[in-house]
């Protein structure tokens, strides 16, 4: 991308290949090899009925339901006589305006978490690493309602399931924003193209691509987010991983011999010097820094929690296994590297297992006679029968 931005040539609609769609994903004619060479983080593409027949994984009843549970992120944005407001849930009976209302918008964050179709939904961009793929937000709209014309820095695909969306977009020419407003919404925003969805198209956007999404009647829009740590994220975590549990010795500062001083508010140079030796000489290890970033891509998100499935000995568990096979619960973030594999934030050393836990991690599901294979290798037994009393992974008919 260039400093100016990127082409501004018009975005590819990719007509719909059903026969490449149901072998490549949801791109249509473009396919993923080109869409990763030629699309991905470089400009948008739009594909109509990328999921023909699609149906939205729920209801707006089920969707407002799914708002007012503490475990769920959700907002609430309006715009109401020409005022922007922004409310967080949970939301209580009463909160959600009627449909009828015009210019509002309910947006509900991982509902692949909590619904099997939204999740279904999810893995068909599995052509991305996990690592990367963030959740499945539900934007439920009255007529009107949007969120005004702002900037991602992620990735994301919006799909069309119910009714309409009027899409603007265009590279910005500012990114300042409109001052006093609860949402980051673009001061000056002049698209350079537009587009009405239809239930199963979909519009490719990369990041810093401003975008403006209007309801044309009541509609829901499905969209596909990104995890991008940015620099400051990722060093402000680590450090702070790394202050919790510190490596080797811990050496204090020590002054014995100190003449007595007349100026006591003056920084004293002797223990300026030993901090910044310190700090420039602090150089974390290779291990150590694999470790935490395992850690820290498959780390739920604060919302995320799991129930404990009840305890059961490792005969039963593996002869109930090797039945009905295992897949990993909907909410469980997996990881691999070299002989580690990182599990919802734990890191879990996987010699002896590699091979078994590495597939279940790819395809997020064993059937029964891979599991009884797994479960022949006393390492890989443990750690399933481990994850299963965390309610990581359930017992599953096939």
């Amino acid at each position: 991308m260039s400093a100016a931005g990127p082409s501004m040539r018009h975005p590819v609609e990719a007509p719909a290949n059903p026969a490449k769609r149901r072998a490549r994903g949801p791109l249509g004619s473009v396919g993923v090899a080109r869409f990763m060479r030629d699309y991905w983080q470089r400009r948008p593409l739009l594909v109509r009925q990328a999921f023909p027949a699609l149906q939205a994984p729920l209801d707006p009843d089920a969707l407002v339901a799914l708002a007012a549970r503490d475990d769920v992120e959700s907002r609430l944005v309006s715009a109401f006589g020409g005022r922007w407001r922004l409310r967080h849930g949970p939301f209580e009976a009463g909160d959600v305006p009627s449909l009828r209302r015009r210019r509002w918008t309910l947006l509900v964050q991982g509902v692949d978490l909590h619904d099997e179709r939204a999740h279904a939904l999810l893995e068909r961009f599995r052509f991305v690493p996990d690592a990367r793929l963030d959740d499945l937000m539900i934007s439920l709209a009255s007529d009107a309602g949007g969120v005004g014309p702002h900037v991602d820095s992620y990735d994301v695909f919006l799909v069309q399931a119910w009714g309409q969306r009027r899409w603007r977009i265009g590279w910005p020419a500012s990114r300042e924003l409109v001052a006093g407003l609860p949402l980051k919404v673009l001061a000056r925003f002049e698209p350079q193209h537009e587009f009405v969805l239809e239930p199963g198209d979909m519009l490719y956007l990369p990041p810093g691509w401003a975008h403006d999404g209007i309801a044309e009647g009541p509609c829901m829009t499905c969209s596909i987010g990104f995890r991008a740590p940015s620099r400051h994220e990722f060093l402000s975590a680590f450090l702070a991983d790394a202050a919790e549990s510190p490596a080797g010795p811990d050496p204090r500062f020590g002054d014995a011999g100190r003449r007595p001083v007349s100026r006591p508010a003056q920084v004293p140079e002797d223990l300026r010097r030993q901090l910044a030796r310190w700090a420039h000489g602090w150089r974390p290890g290779s291990a150590r820094l694999d470790d935490f970033i395992g850690r820290f891509l498959t780390e739920p998100k604060p919302q995320v929690w799991f129930e404990r499935a009840p305890a059961m000995n490792a005969t039963r568990f593996a002869a109930r296994a090797a039945r009905v096979g295992l897949e990993l619960d909907r909410r469980t973030r997996i990881a691999y590297r070299r002989q580690q594999v990182f599990v919802n934030g734990e890191r879990f050393d996987a010699t002896g297992a590699n091979a078994w836990l590495r597939a279940l991690a790819d395809r997020r599901r064993l059937d029964p006679a891979n599991t009884a294979r797994a479960l022949a290798e006393p390492r890989c037994a443990a750690l399933l029968l481990e994850w299963h009393e965390a309610g990581w992974l359930h017992l599953s008919e096939f």
